[in-house]
């Protein structure tokens, strides 16, 4: 596990020095390797950090060829990399290493860049140089496990793991994206292609790229989510199938030469991996206030097997002070409460482990979020909802036109999300993860509080069209899990999964989020995935080849987080009430009307916590970007205590 950076430019003469300018910006995920591996010439600079996982002692990069004249980069693993490494062998490849990171180099020279990636199965974004071509390529994987993004003004191209990378390169222009900042607000996290700093765009998922000398940038796709529905399998067959893929996953993820551990909550998801894994050390966290004890019921699991059980229970004291820090990590802000439970999970992680395997996609393969079934509890709105399901397309969408255009009564969300289809409705898992929760804002009330200069009409329903598009003759549920797959996920679930970790230095591994495990997922009927008793219904049976029944069947909680509570405790408010009142927030926000929702929710007039939280999550971030980055990076631009004390004792593996 690494961090990458390369960029091309001619303007720049002192290349290695701006070079290890930005490496320093990424050194918490690659601490073994100090300063760096880095290559350049006259226009061309490429490097990385490094995280030493397989091959310990042999595996530094960048990796070159035998002659020296195509050389790459890599952040990720390939969990099929023997397989490939002998084929290539066979076909007179020397190697030099024990690496999979050198089997994307010589799969370049054999098969081509498409070729490499539709052999591969892994979690990556890496980098090739040919020099004989005077060419960069690179690729991020099927889901966008891993992050890359590119910046291009001009002859200056950039690309790299983190965009703070970005912000030590001399031609770096550091503008806010102000377009980005009401989708965010409806979304929690921003969703459009070009992050919050203008110009510089997220390369997507299941795709690679070309850059050549005369600053030619071209993108092409290798894979995407395809559903081919198979009915021909009864429901224990497709039981016993996604068991088989799902524990071969795992047994290929757990390939390290370093200590693999296990996150372990009560829901499935983790406890399935957990049992197949079967690791030494697994680890859970809680709130000392939480509406849940999550780490109680993990622990009977860990106990039932035999794993070590490590917990950590935080306080709203120092999840507030060390709020900064996770979203100064994240590059982008991402307003999901749960990235505060991941930011202590994975510091106690690290303390033991170097590797921790994570439930992250099970959900959206194989159908987990309750929007994508019946909402109500009403027996007759549920049973006209059925009702409604079994017409023909045409006629239930016409009967969701209707609906929509009635006065509101008892079940009518409900009964409109059941007639009309995704397309017209479904705006992500994010904005309704839980039915009992507030929204995040709507479109108008977003505008309602920003300036003239941040105002749009962009729509999160109108964000999602373009991939509604791709999919609109498959399966409703499946064309629901395809734009979560390519939202939620990839922006918000993914982002927070990869910085969060590699910001402890600890490498975060998803069995779930694999290329055949979701080959196989795809086509699996929806019939099959979501009942009116139960989601994930063959995945949970599955997954009670492993777990105790309650254990298979219990509802999905997420990261419970008491952010209700904070907010109404004097202390926590007047954090928030702080910033709020700063002089330049009045650029961006309307302040009166954000602290008139902030009081408004302390007294108990309304239930506001997650917008509250989306606009201060923004101005924590904001701050510390656009305000004080120099001091930012002073006080947060180091590797985790933790880490440094391996470092120090020579005990970092």
């Amino acid at each position: 596990m690494c961090g990458i950076i390369a960029f091309s430019d001619p303007q720049v003469e002192d290349k290695p020095a701006v070079l290890d300018s930005m490496l320093k910006m990424i050194q918490h995920r690659g601490p073994n390797v100090s300063g760096g591996g880095k290559y350049t010439n006259d226009k061309v600079a490429m490097g990385f950090v490094r995280l030493s996982i397989i091959d310990l002692k042999s595996g530094a990069q960048p990796i070159y060829n035998e002659d020296g004249s195509i050389l790459v980069t890599f952040n990720g693993e390939i969990y099929n990399y023997q397989s490939l490494r002998k084929e290539l062998i066979e076909k007179g490849h020397t190697f030099k290493t024990k690496s999979d990171t050198e089997v994307l180099l010589h799969g370049y020279e054999e098969w081509g860049m498409a070729g490499t990636l539709k052999r591969v199965r892994g979690m990556f974004a890496y980098l090739i140089y040919d020099m004989n071509k005077k060419t960069m390529y690179g690729a991020r994987d099927f889901f966008g496990i891993k992050p890359l993004y590119y910046y291009q003004n001009g002859d200056t191209f950039i690309v790299g793991s983190e965009i703070k990378s970005f912000m030590k390169h001399p031609n770096f222009k550091l503008e806010l994206n102000k377009k980005a900042v009401k989708p965010y607000l409806m979304n929690q996290y921003n969703d459009l292609k070009e992050t919050f700093f203008k110009g510089v765009y997220r390369f997507p998922a299941g795709h690679w790229f070309e850059y050549s000398d005369d600053g030619q940038l071209d993108i092409h796709e290798y894979w995407d989510a395809k559903y081919n529905i198979e009915n021909d399998r009864s429901v224990d067959q497709v039981v016993d199938e996604i068991d088989d893929v799902v524990t071969d996953s795992i047994d290929r993820h757990d390939n390290a030469d370093v200590p693999v551990g296990s996150f372990l909550s009560e829901g499935v998801d983790s406890s399935y991996v957990t049992t197949v894994l079967k690791p030494q050390e697994v680890f859970s966290v809680n709130f000392n206030d939480g509406p849940f004890d999550e780490a109680s019921v993990a622990k009977e699991l860990a106990d039932e097997n035999g794993f070590n059980f490590n917990v950590e229970t935080v306080n709203p004291r120092e999840a507030f002070e060390d709020f900064p820090e996770m979203q100064y990590h994240l590059d982008e802000p991402d307003a999901n409460p749960s990235v505060m439970p991941l930011w202590y999970l994975c510091r106690l992680a690290r303390r033991k482990v170097t590797v921790a395997l994570s439930g992250e996609g099970a959900d959206e393969l194989f159908a987990g979020y309750v929007n994508y079934g019946e909402h109500s509890t009403n027996g007759t709105v549920k049973a006209v909802a059925n009702g409604i399901r079994h017409l023909p397309k045409g006629l239930r969408y016409r009967i969701g036109h209707s609906i929509k255009k009635m006065k509101n009564f008892p079940g009518k969300t409900q009964l409109y999300t059941w007639a009309a289809k995704p397309a017209d409705y479904y705006v992500g898992e994010s904005l309704i993860y839980d039915p009992d929760q507030p929204t995040i804002f709507t479109a108008n009330q977003a505008n309602g509080v920003l300036t003239d200069d941040y105002k749009n009409d962009l729509t999160v329903n109108g964000i999602y069209q373009e991939d509604f598009a791709k999919v609109k003759d498959t399966e409703e549920i499946k064309q629901m899990q395809y734009i979560d797959l390519h939202h939620f996920m990839l922006n918000d679930i993914l982002q927070k999964a990869d910085k969060i970790s590699m910001a402890h230095s600890l490498e975060l591994r998803v069995p779930f989020l694999d290329k055949d495990v979701a080959e196989f997922a795809n086509n699996v009927p929806s019939k099959m995935l979501l009942n009116s008793k139960d989601s994930k219904w063959a995945f949970r049976k599955a997954a009670g080849k492993h777990l105790p029944a309650d254990f298979a069947n219990r509802p999905k909680l997420g990261f419970p987080v008491p952010i209700k509570t904070w907010l109404r405790e004097e202390d926590y408010c007047d954090v928030v009430r702080s910033l709020f009142k700063e002089d330049w927030v009045s650029d961006i926000f309307d302040q009166d009307k954000i602290l008139q929702l902030l009081q408004d929710n302390f007294d108990g007039k309304t239930d506001a916590r997650r917008q509250i939280w989306t606009v201060y999550t923004f101005l924590v971030w904001y701050k510390m970007f656009f305000i004080d980055f120099d001091g930012t990076v002073k006080k947060y631009g180091h590797v985790q205590p933790e880490v440094k004390a391996l470092m120090d004792s020579g005990k970092l593996v």
